[in-house]
């Protein structure tokens, strides 16, 4: 219901009311002053110093943020000529009002399971079955080997992070983990999903004997929440990257990898959006990444584009600098035929974005398509019982959710290229326990060499095949 208004006869009489008040800060020269907005800003130096700090407050703006070594920053400002002029000064290569985006869509809950911790035998974990993912890059041959990413450390760049599920407790550093949205810590959200745990769960779902286990599953967790239901603005994006990538004796989360289950697509150059200054501000943060040996994983997208053939469109993260993009596969059948045994996990998906000029890898991301709808497949759990469900939603990726309440056991199926980027993360972590000196473009390297199940002029990307 709409709730009735007066209307205001006079906009002018008003604002010369309002005036006529002692200590009023919104009138000057007796018009309405602009509200203050921010501006992420690229230092043309590529480091950020005196000359920015002055180009900016010289202009009649503040530094809400600035980072040295990688030439970012954010200004504040309520003058509308603001950005033309401090881009005036030379001191900025690139610069945009900062904008808010849903990177992921919004409160996607979908399927849940909520699982008592005992029904399951310890040792176990109740749901292998399910995680076709894990057959997909076979982890178990490079847990077998003794590499399950321990000691390596991946930071999440999403939304809220539950890390008081049963799956991530033990594995997520709760000291480094951090907010970039005001007014609330990593591990808040809002609904019942929280895509980040479901990220987390993929690359990092502790051993423990019950729910499921992360391709990576004993890599260390850093909760980065730039995010909130899915939206956030550039700057939280930009600082999430830089706090991530700076080691922890410069104040940062020390990552060795970090993934960005995230996007959103604007034109090239920023077209009449704005967004020029801000994709490029993006590029600069990722390539700051691999400064520091960060390697910068971003899921693809998922609208079924082009990507060699996108003309005027960029998709970022997963266009951005010197990261890498995942597009994603789905099992050939595995609703109606994975309780009978189907092992082709290589079928690209049918919503993921592609093109050989963008994407580096492809990896389990799920799919959703095959129907009938009304089919139910049983898989059995271990140990003892059974998920009976639509045989569609077991085409889709388990990992851990945030679930209701006080559940800490709480499992969801989702698919996208939302889950396709942690799985390669998750493998990036394995390599990196096995060579611990690589850096981002050995590991870069390393994953397309190893990967297989298709050409490398294949427009999906290589396939990630073996963890191992």
């Amino acid at each position: 219901m709409h709730k009735s208004w007066r209307f205001i006869p006079s906009i002018k009489a008003l604002a010369i009311a309002i005036c006529a008040l002692a200590a009023i800060s919104l009138c000057i020269s007796g018009a309405w002053a602009q509200a203050a907005k921010k501006f992420v800003l690229m230092s043309s130096s590529g480091t950020w110093g005196l000359a920015q700090d002055a180009a900016i407050t010289t202009n009649g703006g503040t530094i809400d943020y600035s980072h040295a070594a990688s030439g970012l920053g954010v200004g504040v400002s309520s003058d509308a000529n603001f950005l033309k002029n401090v881009m005036k000064s030379g001191a900025f290569g690139a610069g945009g009002e900062d904008q808010d985006v849903q990177w992921v869509p919004p409160n996607a809950d979908v399927d849940q399971l909520d699982v008592g911790e005992d029904a399951v035998t310890p040792g176990d974990e109740t749901f292998i079955n399910e995680q076709w993912n894990i057959k997909a890059v076979e982890a178990a041959g490079a847990w077998a080997a003794g590499y399950t990413g321990a000691g390596v450390r991946v930071a999440v760049i999403d939304g809220g992070l539950y890390n008081s599920h049963i799956d991530l407790a033990s594995r997520v550093d709760v000291a480094h983990s951090t907010s970039f949205v005001p007014g609330f810590a990593f591990n808040q959200d809002v609904g019942t999903f929280w895509h980040a745990t479901h990220v987390a769960g993929i690359i990092a779902a502790a051993d423990n004997g019950i729910g499921t286990i992360g391709i990576a599953p004993d890599a260390t967790i850093i909760g980065v929440k730039s995010l909130h239901n899915g939206s956030g603005s550039f700057q939280a994006v930009i600082q999430g990257i830089l706090y991530a990538s700076d080691p922890i004796s410069a104040g940062g989360a020390g990552a060795d990898i970090i993934n960005m289950s995230l996007g959103a697509t604007f034109n090239r150059g920023g077209g009449n959006t704005g967004a020029g200054g801000l994709v490029a501000a993006l590029n600069q943060a990722v390539n700051y990444a691999k400064t520091q040996n960060v390697l910068v994983v971003s899921s693809a997208g998922n609208n079924g584009i082009d990507l060699d053939h996108s003309g005027n469109i960029i998709t970022i993260p997963a266009q951005s600098g010197s990261g890498i993009a995942v597009s994603a596969t789905g099992p050939i059948g595995y609703g109606v035929n994975w309780p009978n045994g189907a092992t082709n996990f290589r079928h690209p998906a049918y919503y993921t974005n592609f093109g050989k000029s963008a994407v580096w890898l492809a990896a389990p991301g799920g799919e959703d398509s095959y129907q009938p709808a009304s089919q139910l497949c049983t898989i059995p759990r271990c140990c003892g019982g059974s998920v009976t469900i639509n045989c569609w939603v077991h085409d889709m990726v388990m990992s851990s959710v945030r679930g209701s309440g006080a559940s800490t056991t709480t499992y969801s199926w989702a698919d996208g290229t939302s889950m396709a980027a942690p799985a390669v993360s998750a493998v990036a972590a394995i390599v990196k326990q096995r060579f611990p000196s690589f850096g981002a473009d050995d590991l870069k390297a390393f994953l397309a060499q190893h990967a297989d199940g298709v050409s490398g002029n294949d427009p999906c990307g290589r396939i990630t095949g073996r963890a191992s």
